[in-house]
C-alpha cells in the first residue's frame, strides 16, 4: 500500500483529513494541478463557477453569459478542455455554446475544483486536447459514533454594478453511516455598466427599451439551482446518489445574435467507492436531460419583417447524456500503482428551429432541423502505471484508446425554395463517422531537495469534432453563385465563437491531435510558507487543428454578407465561414510567485503574490494567428492578515491584443490596468466580505469578450461591425455568510 501521506509533486496542495469522512487512499499528484476551495471566491463569482479559477495557473476566461464563462486553458477552450462535474462528462447542447459544463453547477455548491493544465493523466478523461477541470460538490459528511449531525450554511451577496444579488443555502443531516444534504441557490442580475460611454444612448432596438451609452446590452441573467444528495457508508464502501435540477429562465449573451430564453437541466448521479486490500474501485453512472431555448431578449429586436409582424426566431434544443465510468486503482506495493478503467458515454441531440410566422417568407412553414437525431457515442479504455523509485523520483506512463461514433438523420429547412438544395445534398451524403483516437501521457517528477521540484512531461491528446462542427449544413452548393439573405441568417444562428460570423459545418472533419511538451520548475523554502517561484513553459503542436476557413476552400458556396437584400453594394464586415483541418502551434509561459514580507507584526502578516501568463498561437498552415488568444497579462496582489481581518489590494495589467485572426475579422483590443480591493472579517460562525472591483472605473475592452452584439437588429446585416465587448466598470460588492 502507498504510504499514508499527501504528496505534492508539482503544486503545494493541502493535506485534508477528517474523521467525519470515509478514509480513502491518498492521491499522488503527478500533473500540473491546482486545487481550489470555493469559499473565498463566491462573492466575485456571482453565479458563474468558471470565475472560481479565473486567476489560476494557465487559465483565462472567454466571456459568455452571466453564468456561462468558458475556461481557456493555455490557448485552448470549449470542447478542447475536458470538464467533469461530479464525475459527469457534460456537453454543451447549443449552437451558440450557451450552456458549457461549468454553468451546470452554482459556485455555492462547489466543494473543490482541480485544474490540470497541459499534461493530464489519461485517467482524468479523453476526447480533449488541452487539460482537465474536475469539479466536485461539497462531499457528504457523517457524524461520529451514535450521534447525529445537523449543519446549515447560508450566504447572500450583492454587486452594485449590475445589481447582481443572490442567496444560497447548504444543509446536511447525518448519522455515522447516513448523510442527506441539500444545496440551493438563486441569482439574478441586470445589465452590466462599462467604465465609460462606448456607443450612443437610445433605444436598444426599434421595439425595445432604452439603453444608456455605458450600458452593456444583453448581460442580464437569472439562474436557479437545486441539488439533493444521499450518501451511505459502511466498512469499506461509500455510496453517493445525487439529484440536480437547474432552471435559467433568461440569460443575455452580449457576443451572440440570440439570447437564452430558457434552460432546464435534470441530472442524476450514482457513485460507489470501495476500498480493498488491493486498492480502490470506483463506479460512477450518470444521466442528464436538457431542454434549451433561444430567442431575442429584452435588448435585441424581436419583431422582424417589413411590417414588424414576424415575432422572434425561436430555437430549441433537446439532449440526453448517459455515462458510465469504472476505474480500479491497484496498489501493487509501496512503490507501484496500476490504474485501469473504462468509460462509456451516449449522447443524443436534437437542435430544431420552429417556424416563426406565416408572415415570414424565409422562416415558414416547416421546422428547420439543424441537428436531427444527432448521436455521439464514446467508448474508452485506459491504463496507467505509476512508479516511485524513491522519495525524490516518480514517473507515470498512461495510454488511452477511445472510439467515437457520430451520426445524424436527414434534415430539412424552413422551406424548399430557400433551403431545399442544401438539405438534399446533405441528406444524400454519408452522415456517419467512426474515429479511433489514441491518447498517451509520459511524466517524470523529481524532488532533488526540500526546496526544489522539477517535472517534465509529454502528452498526445485526440479530440473528435462535435456534432455542430460536423453536421450543421445550411450553405450554398459548390459552383452555384449565391447571394441569399436566408442562408446568412441560418449561418448566423450557428456560431459558438462569439465573433458575429456565420458558420456551416464540415462532414469531412478529422479528429485533431495535440502533442504537448511541458516543463515545470518549482522553487520554495523548506517549509513552503515563506516564498515560492513556479514557472511552466510549454509548447503544443496540433495536427488537423479545426479552424475557420473560407467556404470555397472546402467546396461550399456561402452568401456574400450584404447589408440587406435591398442594399447589395455594402457588406456588413462579418464573414460566412466553414471549418477545416489545418495545423497549429501554441506555446507560452505560465508563472506564479509569492513572498512573505512580514509576519507577527502589530499590523499582522503581509504577503505578495503574482501571476504571469503569456500565450502565442499560430495557424502554421495559413500563417494566420489563432483566435481568442489572451495577450500577455499579469496580476499582483498584496495580502494582509491581522486578527479576524483578511485584506488585499490587487493590480491586473493586460497588454494590447494586436495579434488577431484575419479570417474571422477578429477585433484588436488596447492594453489596460485595473485595481481591485478586497476585505473579509471572520467570526466563529459568520463571515462578511467586501470588494471594490475596477476601483477607478476604467473603461477597457475585454480581450476575450468577442464582438458586441448586445442590442439592435442582430439577425440582419445592419448590426455594426468592429465594436469589442467592454469589461465591467466599478462595482462595490458585499457578501454575508452564516454557519449554523
Amino acid at each position: 500500500m502507498y504510504k499514508k501521506r499527501c504528496v505534492a509533486m508539482l503544486a503545494v496542495l493541502p493535506c485534508l483529513a477528517s474523521a467525519e469522512h470515509l478514509a480513502l487512499d491518498p492521491i499522488h499528484v503527478i500533473a500540473e494541478k491546482e486545487q481550489h476551495h470555493a469559499d473565498l471566491k463566491h462573492l466575485n463569482a456571482a453565479g458563474d463557477s468558471a470565475k472560481l479559477i479565473s486567476q489560476e495557473l494557465g487559465i483565462n476566461l472567454f466571456s459568455g453569459g452571466g453564468v456561462s464563462s468558458i475556461p481557456v486553458m493555455q490557448g485552448l477552450s470549449a470542447d478542447r478542455v475536458r470538464i467533469k462535474v461530479d464525475g459527469m462528462d457534460l456537453i454543451s447542447s447549443c449552437a451558440n455554446n450557451m450552456n458549457p459544463p461549468l454553468s451546470f453547477i452554482d459556485p455555492a455548491a462547489v466543494g473543490k475544483i482541480e485544474s490540470i493544465t497541459g499534461i493530464s493523466p489519461v485517467r482524468a478523461g479523453g476526447d480533449h486536447i488541452a487539460g482537465v477541470i474536475q469539479v466536485e460538490s461539497t462531499p457528504p459528511n457523517f457524524a461520529i459514533g451514535d450521534t447525529t449531525k445537523l449543519s446549515t450554511r447560508v450566504n447572500s451577496f450583492y454587486k452594485s454594478n449590475n445589481d447582481a444579488r443572490g442567496v444560497n443555502l447548504q444543509t446536511t443531516f447525518a448519522t455515522e453511516s447516513f448523510s442527506a444534504r441539500y444545496t440551493g441557490s438563486y441569482v439574478e442580475a441586470n445589465n452590466m455598466v462599462a467604465g465609460g460611454n462606448f456607443k450612443p444612448a437610445g433605444k436598444a432596438a426599434i421595439d425595445q427599451g432604452y439603453l444608456a451609452a455605458d450600458e452593456i446590452g444583453s448581460t442580464a441573467y437569472q439562474s436557479e439551482n437545486h441539488k439533493l444528495g444521499f450518501a451511505y457508508q459502511h466498512d469499506n464502501q461509500l455510496i453517493d446518489f445525487t439529484v440536480g435540477v437547474q432552471s435559467i429562465p433568461q440569460q443575455g449573451f452580449v457576443n451572440q445574435r440570440m439570447d437564452m430564453t430558457d434552460n432546464n437541466s435534470r441530472q442524476l448521479s450514482l457513485k460507489n467507492i470501495g476500498r480493498y486490500d488491493w486498492g480502490k474501485l470506483t463506479l460512477n453512472v450518470y444521466h442528464e436531460a436538457l431542454r434549451h431555448q433561444m430567442n431575442f431578449g429584452d435588448d435585441k429586436q424581436f419583431l422582424y419583417g417589413a411590417g414588424l409582424n414576424v415575432p422572434g426566431m425561436p430555437m430549441d434544443t433537446k439532449s440526453r447524456t448517459l455515462g458510465l465510468l469504472v476505474k480500479a486503482d491497484i496498489d501493487v506495493n509501496a512503490h507501484d500503482r496500476f490504474t485501469l478503467g473504462s468509460e462509456i458515454q451516449r449522447y443524443r441531440l436534437d437542435d430544431y428551429w420552429p417556424a416563426a410566422s406565416p408572415n415570414s417568407m424565409i422562416m415558414w412553414p416547416n421546422t428547420f432541423l439543424n441537428i436531427h437525431d444527432g448521436k455521439r457515442n464514446r467508448n474508452a479504455l485506459f491504463a496507467e502505471y505509476e512508479h516511485q523509485w524513491h522519495d525524490q523520483l516518480t514517473g507515470l506512463a498512461g495510454i488511452r484508446y477511445e472510439q467515437v461514433k457520430s451520426s445524424v438523420d436527414e434534415v430539412q429547412g424552413y422551406n424548399v425554395a430557400q433551403y431545399g438544395a442544401a438539405a438534399t445534398a446533405f441528406n444524400n451524403s454519408d452522415r456517419s463517422k467512426t474515429d479511433g483516437n489514441w491518447n498517451a501521457t509520459l511524466q517524470m517528477i523529481m524532488l532533488p531537495d526540500a526546496q526544489t521540484q522539477y517535472a517534465f512531461g509529454y502528452a498526445m491528446k485526440t479530440r473528435s469534432p462535435n456534432l455542430y462542427e460536423r453536421y450543421t449544413w445550411a450553405s450554398g452548393l459548390s459552383g452555384v453563385p449565391l447571394i441569399n439573405h436566408a442562408t446568412t441568417m441560418a449561418m448566423n444562428m450557428n456560431n459558438w465563437f462569439g465573433d458575429g460570423n456565420g458558420y456551416v459545418g464540415n462532414q469531412n472533419l478529422k479528429p485533431e491531435t495535440a502533442h504537448t511538451i511541458s516543463f515545470t520548475g518549482d522553487w520554495h523554502d523548506d517549509a513552503q510558507t515563506q516564498w515560492q517561484i513556479k514557472v511552466v513553459p510549454y509548447i503544443t503542436y496540433v495536427h488537423d487543428y479545426i479552424d475557420a476557413v473560407a467556404c470555397a476552400e472546402i467546396g461550399k458556396a456561402c452568401p456574400i454578407r450584404y447589408l440587406s437584400p435591398a442594399n447589395q453594394t455594402q457588406t456588413d464586415g462579418f464573414s460566412n465561414l466553414s471549418l477545416d483541418n489545418q495545423s497549429a502551434r501554441i506555446y507560452g509561459l505560465d508563472a506564479v510567485g509569492s513572498y512573505l514580507l512580514a509576519s507577527g507584526t502589530n499590523w499582522g502578516s503581509f504577503n505578495i503574490n503574482g501571476r504571469l501568463n503569456y500565450t502565442r498561437g499560430k495557424n502554421t498552415s495559413t500563417g494566420d494567428d489563432l483566435n481568442n488568444i489572451m495577450p500577455l497579462n499579469t496580476t499582483l496582489t498584496l495580502e494582509q492578515k491581522v486578527g479576524a481581518w483578511q485584506n488585499a489590494i490587487q493590480f491586473k495589467i493586460v497588454d494590447a491584443k494586436d495579434k488577431v485572426q484575419e479570417v474571422r475579422n477578429e477585433i484588436a483590443t488596447s492594453g489596460f490596468s485595473l485595481m481591485n480591493l478586497y476585505a473579509s472579517y471572520h467570526w466563529k460562525a459568520a463571515r462578511i466580505d467586501f470588494a471594490i472591483e475596477n476601483v477607478f472605473d476604467r473603461y477597457y475592452d475585454n480581450p476575450l469578450g468577442g464582438v458586441y452584439l448586445g442590442q439592435g437588429q442582430t439577425m440582419h446585416q445592419a448590426i455594426p461591425y468592429g465594436l469589442a465587448v467592454p469589461g465591467m466598470g466599478r462595482s462595490i460588492n458585499v457578501g454575508v455568510t452564516f454557519n449554523l
